[in-house]
């Protein structure tokens, strides 16, 4: 089942989308992160994607209430990434409501600390594979690696991942389209299907993703598109559920 997963970025308490990752190019959508939330979960949102930006700068959850609340205001399932480098942050996440963590940096900077919470929570982890040049970023997008994400993903599986984020940062904001032969040429690498995300724009270019990533792509996760009515969330999901019948 292909599923769509609405983005909200917190920075500085706001709902922001940033440009290609860049924290000065940031654009405030929404003083109310919780009413956007609640907004996408009345038009079908089954998921939502949820990125802490001052978390992923500091390396611990700064946002936690504001999540903790659409978790609570919404049923919604939640995904949550930025700053989660500690088996303590894991815990609190998931006792207050929110269904799936998401590892990016620590994949690299705490391997132990990722096999072991991939150990105890094999279904609740995601790792972040933000790629850019080939190779994978981190600390919220502000430095590159010398690791290719292929690499990662394969040493990962074998400590039980079983989630992955393909986000091709140069496409993040820039409503230039995904690299979906990016995403697929990894899932097909990996042996496992990636949930993609990073410029999709347009409700074709969702039904083209939906069409030909066959099972190499599971999911979307959709941001800037959404904020600017390029795309409707409902049609999104109703175009989503027709395939699946």
């Amino acid at each position: 089942m292909f599923t769509l997963y609405p983005a909200i970025d917190l920075l500085n308490g706001h709902c922001v989308r940033l440009f290609q990752g860049d924290y000065a190019q940031s654009t405030i959508y929404a003083d109310s992160p919780v009413e956007v939330a609640r907004a996408f979960a009345k038009q079908g949102a089954k998921w939502l994607h949820v990125v802490d930006l001052d978390g992923a700068k500091v390396g611990k959850p700064e946002n936690r209430e504001i999540i903790f609340e659409m978790a609570a205001e919404t049923g919604v399932n939640i995904e949550v990434g930025g700053g989660v480098r500690s088996m303590a942050t894991i815990d609190d996440y998931l006792a207050h409501g929110i269904k799936r963590v998401i590892l990016g940096s620590s994949a690299i900077a705490d391997p132990d600390f990722t096999r072991a919470a991939l150990k105890k929570y094999p279904e609740a982890v995601a790792i972040g594979l933000d790629v850019k040049n080939g190779k994978v970023a981190v600390e919220g997008w502000l430095a590159v690696s010398a690791i290719e994400p292929v690499e990662l993903a394969q040493e990962l599986i074998k400590a039980g991942a079983a989630h992955f984020i393909y986000t091709d940062i140069s496409k993040d904001g820039a409503m230039e389209g995904t690299n979906l032969d990016g995403a697929i040429s990894l899932a097909r690498a990996i042996g496992q299907p990636v949930v993609i995300s990073g410029g999709v724009s347009s409700l074709s270019e969702l039904r083209r993703i939906v069409e030909h990533a066959d099972s190499a792509v599971s999911g979307a996760i959709i941001g800037k598109a959404l904020y600017t009515g390029a795309i409707d969330l409902s049609e999104a999901e109703e175009m989503v559920t027709s395939y699946a019948r």
